[in-house]
């Protein structure tokens, strides 16, 4: 009786300690989201003076209102079939989450990528006329049609005209050493903190991990740190 009183009490301890221990494993991650890593310098991934008119003089692209919680930085190449994938997802963050998320783009044209460079550099002669986001969506929706073109500038050439720049002053500022200082200012900041893949996204300066494709996954991100 006595060798079995201190059996069943030996159990009984052994049953609290596994219960509480999924207890307490259960409350650790509930609400937790893919974000990995260390927290980045936030001059490193919003330079200085960047604002909601983008263009060289102020180094970037910024969606952004004083009432948002949370600023979500990308690093992207518009020849990537996945960051052309997640464009639309970003876009429908913005809306649902109107007001409330500040989103800033950063180009980082990878080498294997035969056109994104020169994409690049289209998507920021149109934003020195006030056309970035236009030329930005325009770029991942035709991506198939100009991706693989012996002469890809002709063909941003064309979209420009759509868009209604002026297409001598966008052809200008495609080459000039303003747009690609200012891309290569993106490149050097994404190596500075080891980029490797497109798209990359930082949130409120912490790398986002494991992401799936899936609209409501990245939404979830999104609503945990609002």
């Amino acid at each position: 009786m006595f060798k079995d009183k201190w059996l069943i009490i030996g159990i009984a301890a052994t049953l609290i300690l596994v219960v509480g221990g999924v207890f307490l494993m259960s409350k650790g991650s509930r609400g937790s989201t893919p974000i990995t890593g260390t927290s980045v310098d936030s001059t490193i991934l919003i330079p200085k003076g960047a604002d909601e008119t983008g263009g060289i003089e102020n180094g970037n692209y910024l969606t952004a209102t004083s009432s948002a919680k949370v600023t979500l930085v990308e690093f992207g190449d518009y020849e990537c079939p996945a960051c052309g994938e997640y464009n639309p997802l970003v876009k429908q963050l913005l809306t649902e989450f109107a007001g409330k998320i500040n989103y800033i783009f950063r180009n980082y044209p990878l080498n294997q990528h035969t056109n994104a460079l020169i994409s690049s550099q289209a998507a920021e002669a149109a934003g020195l006329q006030g056309k970035f986001w236009q030329m930005h969506d325009r770029l991942y929706e035709s991506v198939s049609d100009w991706s693989t073109a012996s002469d890809a500038k002709s063909i941003f050439v064309g979209y420009a005209q759509a868009l209604g720049l002026d297409v001598n002053k966008f052809k200008t500022d495609m080459d000039s050493t303003a747009v690609k200082d200012k891309i290569q200012n993106d490149v050097n900041d994404g190596n500075s903190i080891n980029l490797s893949e497109t798209p990359t996204f930082y949130l409120n300066g912490i790398k986002i991990g494991s992401l799936t494709g899936n609209y409501a996954d990245f939404k979830k991100i999104i609503s945990d740190q609002l």
